[in-house]
C-alpha cells in the first residue's frame, strides 16, 4: 500500500471512496453466485479494516442485494451496476472490497481460492500456488 489511502470507485464515477488502512485476507471466490454477480469466472476481493472505509461521494447511490441463506450482502452502484463491496449479514462493519474497483495496486497477496469445485469450465484456474478449497475456505 502506498503512503496515502487506497482509492477507488464505480465505472461511472458516481461512487468514490478511500480506504485508509491496508487491506487484508485477499482471495478469489469461484462460486456460481459470484460468477453471476460479476460476470466473470471469480470474484477477487479483500477485507477492509473496520473503520477504514470512507466515502468521498455517492454513498447514497449504493444499493444492496441480500441473497439470503446466510450469504453476504452485495453492494453495487445503482447508476452503473458496478459490483463494489460485500458485507457480512451478521456484522455490518465486516466488509470486503472488489479489487477491480480500486484505482491502483492494492498491495495485497492473494491468500485463498474458495468454491473451486464450482469453477467456470471456460476459464481454468491458474497454477499460481494459492491454496484452493473445494467449498468455503476455513476461517
Amino acid at each position: 500500500m502506498s503512503d496515502g489511502p487506497t482509492t477507488g470507485g464505480c465505472l461511472c464515477g458516481s461512487v468514490r471512496f478511500e480506504i485508509t488502512e491496508p487491506l487484508f485476507d485477499a482471495g478469489y471466490c469461484h462460486c456460481t453466485r459470484c460468477q453471476r454477480r460479476t460476470g466473470t469466472a471469480a470474484s477477487a476481493q479483500a477485507r477492509i479494516p473496520r473503520g477504514a472505509l470512507r466515502f468521498v461521494r455517492g454513498e447514497e447511490l449504493l444499493h444492496t442485494y441480500e441473497p439470503g441463506a446466510g450469504g453476504f450482502a452485495k453492494l453495487f452502484c445503482s447508476e452503473c451496476g458496478s459490483a463494489m463491496f460485500s458485507r457480512n449479514p451478521a456484522d455490518a462493519e465486516a466488509m470486503s472490497v472488489r479489487l477491480g474497483v480500486l484505482d491502483g495496486d492494492p498491495g495485497v497477496e492473494m491468500e485463498w481460492r474458495q468454491y473451486v469445485a464450482y469453477a467456470a469450465p471456460w476459464e481454468p484456474i491458474p497454477d499460481d500456488g494459492v491454496p484452493r478449497y473445494p467449498e468455503a475456505r476455513p476461517r
